[in-house]
């Protein structure tokens, strides 16, 4: 027993240390709340462990692993993308397994057999050491049960209940820890619940003719190169050209930095605000199928206009595959349109490829089309692909793809001669040490053309810097009659 405390306590010290450790840090210790949880959450995760194996050290050495991972993890996105760990990142673990190449693109081969070979190790020694002492087990059993409903009294105290009400995810870091943090983050998100349903839309033929094509492109990773690097030798000629004659255009206040496609695209696609959000604003596909009549689709197909998705990638990432139909879109395309198409965009299906097969479809419909599309082409990492010299050179090679796409796709609804909408923004920025760091700006652009019958451009260049829910609702104000 004495043993069995003694390496309790260690774990509990060391995670703590750890747990001190997370950025962003605080200047004086965490609240005595949040040392509870941790607490209580470690001690329960080294029973199970102990009821598990039967050995204090096997315990110590897991539970204390599993704090260091988190906090390693935390420490890293945070450097990286400019914000801690959250409990919706627990999430795309599934993904991780799924699509390990995704993920692990930016380790190297090597790397990757070292990590693989070590674990092996570590788990070979760990299942040597397995205790069939029975003591043990049990002890570990009751540690793991008085530590559960421990943390459950604590999770529903005063103080904790009081606390953490709508999200502020570092001060509430530096204040209560990660581990706690984590946990409530997650019930105050499971306690959340779904809106309203949305009514349905009026089509609006009061002023210009309703837009019979509406393609909305979410590119990704595409930011203007001038605003993340100060250099005007980067201007894109396509964007400045669709900005002078765009019906509105201007910075797309995004939340996330070098990921969190999800985040922006739940924005557009479904207008709810992240005020309006609360918890779920995380990952708000996670919770997006009680929100299904909210979706474009969903209220444009109920106005009559026939709705498709398009993702030259596996659907199964975020749940598009089932979300996208119960949205409202009545085909989804995926990678296996592309499956004859050489990529030329590195890894993934370019742009250029995708603009053509979007103007071939719009070009094959007739009646009132929507469009909604996804890009791949941009994605990290961009280091050494193509024998670029560096991370900017191989990023700026993609993104003017990006911008032959929208100069293409431009011309071709202009050509088309239908009343028309045509809406491009970028998701995220891109991540690029030395180059776009995790800071104060993160918006990326957005434009907004219209076109007449016949196809004459309709707007004066007007700008507006809006959200992407701000986004949603100015692309369904083109369609719908005001509230009466």
């Amino acid at each position: 027993m004495t043993t069995i405390v003694f390496f309790l306590l260690a774990s509990l010290i060391v995670t703590l240390l750890l747990d001190a450790g997370v950025h962003p840090r605080r200047g004086r210790l965490r609240r005595l709340s949040g040392v509870a949880v941790h607490v209580l959450t470690v001690t329960g995760v080294f029973g199970l462990f102990l009821a598990v194996a039967g050995n204090s050290v096997v315990a110590a050495v897991l539970a204390t692993g599993m704090v260091a991972v988190l906090a390693v993890a935390s420490n890293a996105k945070h450097r990286m993308l400019g914000e801690p760990l959250v409990f919706s990142d627990l999430a795309l673990l599934a993904a991780v397994v799924r699509h390990p190449r995704f993920y692990f693109t930016a380790v190297s081969l090597r790397q990757r057999w070292l990590a693989g070979v070590a674990t092996l190790a570590a788990a070979l020694v760990l299942i040597s050491q397995v205790s069939w002492s029975a003591p043990a087990h049990l002890t570990g059993a009751v540690l793991t049960g008085g530590a559960g409903i421990g943390l459950l009294l604590c999770l529903r105290s005063r103080w904790l209940v009081e606390a953490m009400q709508t999200p502020a995810l570092e001060p509430d870091l530096r204040d209560y820890g990660l581990i706690t943090t984590l946990l409530t983050y997650w019930l105050r998100w499971r306690e959340t619940a779904d809106p309203p349903a949305a009514v349905p839309i009026q089509v609006n033929r009061s002023h210009h003719a309703p837009p019979e094509v509406i393609v909305v492109i979410q590119c990704e990773s595409f930011a203007d190169p001038v605003a993340i690097t100060g250099d005007a030798r980067h201007a894109l000629p396509g964007l400045a050209a669709v900005r002078a004659q765009a019906w509105r255009h201007g910075d797309l206040a995004v939340s996330g930095f070098g990921a969190y496609t999800m985040r922006t695209e739940y924005g557009v696609l479904f207008g709810r605000s992240e005020a309006a959000l609360g918890f779920r604003r995380y990952d708000p596909f996670l919770s997006a199928h009680g929100e299904t009549s909210h979706a474009l689709s969903a209220r444009f197909g109920g106005a009559g206009y026939r709705c498709t998705f398009v993702h030259p990638h596996d659907m199964r990432f975020y749940g598009r595959d089932r979300l996208m139909p119960a949205s409202g879109f009545d085909r989804v395309i995926g990678l296996e349109a592309f499956a004859s198409t050489s990529p030329q965009g590195g890894r993934y299906v370019d742009d250029r490829t995708l603009g053509t097969m979007l103007g071939d479809l719009v070009a094959g419909t007739a009646g009132p089309t929507f469009v909604y599309a996804v890009t791949m082409e941009n994605h990290g990492p961009w280091h050494g692909e193509d024998g670029a010299a560096g991370e900017l050179d191989s990023y700026l090679k993609h993104v003017r793809s990006s911008d032959a796409m929208l100069t293409d796709l431009t011309a071709r609804l202009a050509a088309d001669g239908r009343p028309a909408l045509l809406v491009f923004y970028g998701d995220h920025r891109p991540s690029i040490p030395g180059v776009s760091m995790p800071g104060a700006d993160r918006h990326t652009p957005y434009v907004m053309l219209r076109f007449g019958p016949g196809g004459t451009p309709i707007g004066t260049g007007e700008r507006v810097d809006v959200t992407p829910a701000d986004l949603h609702h100015a692309v369904l104000a083109c369609v719908s009659a005001p509230a009466a």
